[in-house]
Formats: structure tokens, C-alpha cells, sequence
């Protein structure tokens, strides 16, 4: 983007403090609102944002694979051909993944799991939990799930007080535990504006429930090997903190926080511990005996909830999650109940109201088929295949392994664009999510990657990618322009903007 090239191309150069005000200052204030009376400086973004984005708005590869309807068709289409053209979609799409070239997205992949699933979700496809007389089976699965769920996630632990709840995925988990712990620190502190203490590497979810609820999120650093900085966050506690978080392990590098020492220092203040075990509960358990890293759950008395995703390496179907509290009186800060209702008494623990009984049976299908060997199987696996990829990258020139990940590996490189190899690795087929602060790329390892030649393709691939990179360094690809802009300009606004002009490319027609 040209005039932004020109607005910032002395940033570097000047004082940090300067720069700090102004990142302070932009972040405040948005796009819209600062261009919605200067037209020609809104148009001169418009057209800048146009370019930038043709660049990865490609038209949807499926528009003539199957009928578009921008209205209801006056007759209904036959079974048949719904199924057909359906059919035809799912197969298109399913080599990629199926062959290990995404990062994370499909975590188990086998095709007797993925029928199974399918058949459990056809045998419950009408039922709703929010009618516990209809389907008291659902109430069954749910409960059954969170007890399970619990057990392996409490070490030694044998006092059934950890509760818990099924929700519709990370996100919602993570929104409903920051809504206790909310609530919890109105009613029994009596803070007036509760705040959460959140590690810079900690899931976007915790941005989305500080939006959402109106409770103010305090960041703190990471350390050098990318944990959350227990100095840092000790400093940040102070009489309005409700909870602090932690990553087990974090989304971005796949870092574990030292959650020993903050369940500590949680349990000193009397303020609680969250541990987002969103996308490595269900594989740490089954690691404790080969891999040292320190206790992470309901073990440590400080911990007071975790949110882990069945439907990750749960190998439930999309979208499940558990959310789980030390105590019922937690809970209760979870549930939503109205007495006064002219429709009648009315409770739900979710934000959802109905919601899909077959998604629970799926995933109670998913843990009892799996099983302790099963899941024990699965993350040693994982755990090799990832330790082969780690040492793989650590060879390859130009590139860096961010810190001592166990399964999700980020990599950068101080010589070269990395969101350009990633763009490389893109033409080669391959889905990889690009990360920022610092910048990098990350693989997400699943048990479609354990597959025979998956590894050794993704090093020979990668390093084959830094040899294009290096022999053409101004060459980009895939979403190389996006994220390369996005790393380089200090106006957060201006990337906000260009990321909501992108969500509103994907609903054209």
C-alpha cells in the first residue's frame, strides 16, 4: 500500500516514546471515524484496500460445481440432487486435508471415525437438550462428558466438586468462564469493574469476551522462551482482578505458562486461576509420562477452570467443548435463569438456548470409542511426529524454531519474509497459519500428519520453499501481501479495517 509505505516510512527512525503514543493513540481510534469527513482520504484508502485484496479474493471454485440460489426456488429440488451436488463439493475438497497438508483443522480423519460420527449424528439429529423430558439420553451424554473430561484433567484429584458444562466451542467456553468470573468478582467482592490478566500469546477468545461482557483485559508480556512472564503478571494484579490466564499451551508458539507458579501466586491473592487448555487438553494427559513439563490442571489447588475443545483432539465432530470449575458455585455464575417470563420459567447454562443434542452424542461417541489407549495412542504419535518436524526445521537454513514446543511448532526467520514462505508453501498445497509479534508460522500437528511421507514431504516442501524465497525475495503469494502489510503498520485500525472489508469478500455471491 503505497501511501501507507509513505506514511510510515520513517517510523523506524523515530523515538520509541513517540511511536508508543501513537500505536496508543491509533488503536483508539477507528478507521471510519477518522477518514468519514476527509472523502478524498476515504476514497484513497477504498482504492488501496481494492488493490490489496484482489490480490487473495479469488471467485469461489465451487460456483459452477452447484446451483447458486440468491432466493428459494419455487419447487424443491429433489433429494437426489441435493446429495449429488453435495457429494461432489465434500469430495473436491477433501484431499488436502485428508492428506495432511493442513495445519491443525481436522484432528483425527480417519474414514471408520468420520462414520461413525456421521452415523451417531443421524440417530440424534432432532434432539435438543434445552427438552430434557424428550431426550433425557442428551442430559446423560452431556454429564457423562464433563465427568470424563474432568477425570482426565485432575491428575491424582478424586473430589467430584470439578463441574463443568458442554458448550459449542473454545470461544464459547472461554466467553462463559470470563462471564463467571465477572459476575463472581461483582457479587462476592464487590468489584464494581472486574478485570482479567491476559498473556499477550492467550486465544483471541479472551479479545472477544473482553468486547462482549465489558471487562476490561490487562495484557501482559511473554518471556523469551514465549511464557507468559509470572513477573509481569504478579505486577498486574491489583484490587480489580478477577482472574488470570493461562495457555496450556498457547495457540500461537504451542508454549505452556508456568501455571505452577500462578496458581501460586492465583491462590495467595484469593483471585482465579483459568487455564485454556482449549486445543491441549485431550493431548498433554497422555504425554505426562514421556515428556517433562509441570502440572497444568485441577492437581494444582490454584487452578480454578479450564476450557478444553472435544471437538480438536477430542476427535468430537465441530462444534463441542467443555468447560470445566472447581465448585458448583462457579457454575452458577454460568447459568442464565428468568423467573418472571409471561413464556414461563425459563434456564439454560449456556449462551445458546437449544442446541444440537447430536453434537453431544458425537461427542460422547468420540471419548468412549477412543478411549484411555486410544487418546494415549493418538498424542504419542502426534508428539514424535512433531519432535521429527521441529528437528527437520531446525536444519533447514534461514529458519528458527520459536522456544520448546511440544506439538504445535512455530518457526521464523531472521533473513528472510516468512509470510513469503508461507506463501510458497501455500503453491505447494499446503494450509499454514500465519502468526505476528514476532512474525512467524506455525503447523499445528494432528494425526492426519502422522500418516507414512507426511513429515518428510512437509520438510522437503519447506525448504524447498526457502530456496524459491531466497533466489526471489520480492515474490509473494497466498496471503503473504495480507499478513506482511499487517505486521508492518503500527495503526491497528487500518488493519481492523482491511480484515472486515476481507470477512465481507466472503459473503459476495
Amino acid at each position: 500500500m503505497e501511501f501507507l509505505d509513505k506514511i510510515y516510512k520513517r517510523w523506524n527512525t523515530l523515538d520509541p516514546r513517540v511511536r508508543l503514543v501513537v500505536e496508543q493513540l491509533v488503536q483508539k481510534i477507528p478507521l471510519s471515524k477518522a477518514v468519514r469527513n476527509v472523502p478524498f482520504l476515504q476514497k484513497m484508502v477504498d482504492e488501496e484496500f481494492a488493490k490489496l485484496l484482489q490480490k487473495v479474493d479469488q471467485p469461489n471454485p465451487h460456483l459452477e460445481d452447484i446451483p447458486s440460489f440468491l432466493e428459494l426456488p419455487n419447487e424443491g429440488l429433489a433429494s437426489t440432487l441435493v446429495l449429488t451436488s453435495l457429494a461432489k463439493l465434500a469430495l473436491s475438497e477433501q484431499q488436502r486435508w485428508s492428506d495432511g497438508y493442513a495445519s491443525g483443522a481436522v484432528y483425527h480423519g480417519d474414514p471408520d471415525h468420520i462414520q461413525l460420527l456421521n452415523k451417531v449424528y443421524s440417530l440424534f439429529s432432532q434432539t435438543n437438550p434445552l427438552h430434557t423430558d424428550l431426550w433425557p439420553s442428551i442430559t446423560k451424554f452431556e454429564a457423562e462428558i464433563v465427568a470424563m473430561t474432568a477425570k482426565m484433567l485432575g491428575s491424582e484429584w478424586t473430589d467430584d466438586s470439578i463441574c463443568g458444562s458442554v458448550s459449542s466451542g473454545g470461544t464459547e467456553s472461554i466467553l462463559l468462564a470470563m462471564k463467571v468470573y465477572r459476575d463472581w468478582a461483582r457479587e462476592e467482592r464487590g468489584i464494581e469493574n472486574p478485570e482479567m490478566i491476559v498473556p499477550i500469546t492467550a486465544h483471541a477468545a479472551f479479545d472477544k469476551a473482553s468486547q462482549f461482557l465489558g471487562m476490561r483485559k490487562v495484557m501482559v508480556p511473554v518471556d523469551d522462551e514465549y511464557q507468559a512472564s509470572v513477573v509481569a503478571i504478579r505486577k498486574a494484579v491489583n484490587k480489580n482482578t478477577a482472574v488470570i490466564v493461562a495457555s496450556a499451551p498457547s495457540f500461537p508458539h504451542g508454549i505452556i505458562d508456568p501455571i505452577p507458579d500462578l496458581a501460586s501466586l492465583a491462590s495467595e491473592r484469593g483471585i482465579n486461576l483459568h487455564v485454556d487448555a482449549c486445543i491441549g487438553g485431550f493431548v498433554l494427559p497422555w504425554l505426562r509420562d514421556e515428556y517433562a513439563f509441570p502440572p497444568f490442571d485441577f492437581a494444582l489447588k490454584g487452578v480454578t477452570s479450564i476450557s478444553v475443545d472435544t471437538h480438536k483432539f477430542g476427535y468430537a465432530s465441530k462444534g463441542s467443548s467443555v468447560i470445566l470449575y472447581r465448585g458448583k458455585n462457579l457454575r452458577h455464575y454460568q447459568y442464565f435463569v428468568t423467573t418472571d417470563w409471561p413464556g414461563g420459567l425459563y434456564a439454560s447454562p449456556t449462551l445458546a438456548g437449544s442446541r444440537s443434542g447430536a453434537l453431544i452424542a458425537q461427542c460422547w461417541a468420540a471419548m468412549v470409542a477412543m478411549g484411555q489407549e486410544g487418546y494415549r495412542s493418538a498424542a504419542l504419535k502426534i508428539a514424535d511426529t512433531a519432535r521429527s518436524i521441529k528437528e527437520g526445521i531446525s536444519h533447514i537454513p534461514h529458519l528458527r524454531v520459536l522456544g520448546q514446543p511440544l506439538f504445535i511448532i512455530a518457526f521464523a526467520s531472521d533473513t528472510l519474509d516468512i509470510f513469503s514462505i508461507m506463501g510458497a508453501m501455500t503453491e505447494k498445497g499446503w494450509s499454514l497459519n500465519g502468526l505476528h509479534r514476532p512474525d512467524c508460522v506455525h503447523i499445528c500437528i494432528t494425526l492426519r500428519h502422522t500418516q507414512a511421507g507426511v513429515a518428510e514431504r512437509f520438510l522437503r516442501d519447506l525448504e524447498d520453499a526457502v530456496f524459491q524465497v531466497e533466489k526471489n525475495p520480492q515474490r509473494q503469494a497466498g496471503m503473504a501481501p495480507i499478513y506482511g502489510m499487517a505486521s508492518s503498520i503500527p495503526a491497528r485500525g487500518l488493519v481492523g479495517e482491511l480484515l472486515k472489508r476481507y470477512l465481507d469478500s466472503l459473503y459476495k455471491n
